[in-house]
């Protein structure tokens, strides 16, 4: 695990985006979801278990993740699973970045002042 956490606040709104992503690959446990965001991010993203699993709480009583109690190598963990409305929140939460990112894009490369009208 690297020495620095990365969780700067232009990070607001990346752990859910990440974590409704990689849940509707497939379902996973908290620790196995920890480890999944520090894989699939080359270690870039290194949330803690302390920030994800009070997340995937939240996410669960909004009705976007389901979770049920699963035995999984002896031990019982609790699996979640994206649900419908977490699946439309993806898509949501998708777009948004997207716009972000082709806006910030477009400052870094010297944008033409194409959005000035909506300023």
């Amino acid at each position: 695990m690297s020495s620095h956490r990365t969780n700067p606040n232009f990070l607001n709104g990346v752990p859910e985006l990440v974590v409704l992503e990689l849940l509707s690959r497939r379902p996973m446990y908290g620790y196995e979801l920890v480890q999944a965001i520090c894989e699939h991010s080359g270690g870039e993203l290194d949330f803690g278990e302390g920030s994800i699993y009070p997340l995937l709480h939240k996410l669960e009583e909004r009705g976007q993740l389901t979770s049920r109690r699963v035995p999984i190598g002896g031990r019982s963990r609790v699996v979640y699973r994206v649900t419908r409305p977490g699946k439309a929140r993806l898509a949501e939460t998708v777009q948004e970045w997207q716009r972000i990112a082709a806006s910030i894009q477009g400052i870094l490369q010297g944008g033409d002042h194409a959005f000035a009208k909506f300023c």
